[in-house]
């Protein structure tokens, strides 16, 4: 088991300073396993909603859980979305003889009603699976090729991996899905996210993609946020700059653990990913991720100007703004895109971010950083 003393210290301060903390992230991805770990040393009430017993105890919810004291952890919230008016009636009491820590594996938005029956009572925290800050710097390449779930990334070899990777997709489009309330046809679904994987690292077209499913723009664009707001994949918006030049306007789509992209595009081990066309758009992506955790800003973008330039991900943090891109290169160097962004979007610095093991400068304010040193480099203008 790995541990994951940051996340963990991370809840406990939401615990102690929100009447309620949600923990959102996709399936399987270790949110019960550190809810059981926080109320075993806190001797919490625990419900999962996926037991049946649990569910019928909270069939009555305001007069099951009145009585509780001290942390109640409930598991897999979105099964029951009649539980957040009652969660507001308890928040609100004086003094507040319990704090309610809920576990989603769906956005705010798919359960909308949290965010709007809690408002100012409740904290969001997400979480993924692993992150290159928790397995450690040496193994940027297994977690790269596996993917960050834990039962993936732990599992004993590669086949193991694949096969744990092989049930999960099955699984999320068979029964999770469905437990949301989504009635759309698994097989309909399975096909747009795989065709979806060949779009990985691109510009969205719904018109495109809506073409290839025969379906409507309108309903390619539905399953998106259906997958989006699962966790499954990551729309990066793309920021707009008043420089007058024709700048891209529709988001770019990620899958956001790389382990579910290479089994999803039949990229079964390392070999297989060096040989695929999608090398670069598969790094692009885990490394996307990774940088968007380390960094941590108030909000993410990719930016481009057709046929001109483009820079895989701009954030501002603490009023300076900053640039990433992410190379599958042995040595990147500088170019003309780089430049661009930097004029055009006033950049305080860029970060290149590569496999290699060696830092470099390539011009002023523009700098190679190894994969491995991305935690670091991050902690360092923090």
């Amino acid at each position: 088991m790995i541990p994951r003393k940051e996340l963990i210290g991370k809840i406990n301060k939401a615990l102690g300073r929100s009447q309620v903390t949600a923990l959102l992230g996709p399936r399987q991805c270790g949110k019960s396993t550190l809810a059981r770990l926080i109320a075993g040393k806190t001797k919490a009430r625990y419900f999962d909603l996926e037991v049946q017993a649990d569910l019928r105890s909270l069939e009555q919810p305001q007069l099951a859980l009145e009585n509780l004291k001290g942390l109640v952890v409930i598991d897999e919230i979105q099964r029951m979305p009649e539980l957040f008016p009652a969660l507001r009636v308890l928040s609100d009491r004086k003094p507040l003889p319990a704090r309610f820590l809920i576990l989603g594996s769906s956005s705010p938005e798919l359960i909308r009603s949290s965010s709007e029956t809690l408002a100012g009572r409740i904290e969001f925290i997400e979480m993924g699976g692993f992150s290159l800050a928790e397995t450690g710097i040496g193994k940027v390449e297994p977690l790269w090729i596996r993917g960050g779930f834990p039962r993936s990334f732990l599992a004993r070899n590669e086949t193991d991996s694949r096969s744990w990777r092989e049930n999960f997709i099955q699984t999320f489009l068979e029964r999770d899905l469905p437990s949301l309330g989504i009635t759309i046809p698994s097989a309909s679904i399975r096909r747009f996210w795989m065709m979806l994987a060949h779009y990985h690292g691109q510009v969205w077209n719904a018109s495109e993609i809506g073409r290839s499913l025969g379906v409507s723009d309108h309903t390619a664009r539905h399953y998106l946020d259906l997958l989006s707001a699962t966790y499954m994949i990551r729309q990066l918006q793309p920021w707009h700059e008043n420089i007058g030049k024709r700048q891209v306007k529709s988001p770019k789509i990620y899958f956001r653990d790389s382990g579910i992209f290479h089994s999803l595009m039949e990229l079964q081990n390392r070999d297989s990913i060096m040989k695929s066309p999608k090398l670069g758009a598969s790094w692009e992506g885990f490394m996307l991720e990774e940088a968007i955790r380390a960094f941590n800003p108030p909000a993410v973008f990719f930016w481009a100007v057709h046929s001109v330039a483009e820079l895989d991900l701009f954030f501002i943090l603490n009023g300076r703004r900053y640039g990433v891109e992410i190379k599958w290169k042995d040595a990147p160097e500088g170019s003309s895109s780089m430049r661009t962004a930097m004029a055009d979007l006033k950049l305080d610095r860029l970060f290149v971010i590569y496999p290699g093991n060696k830092g470099y400068r390539l011009e002023k304010n523009i700098e190679v950083v190894p994969a491995a040193q991305i935690y670091s480099l991050a902690q360092s203008i923090s």
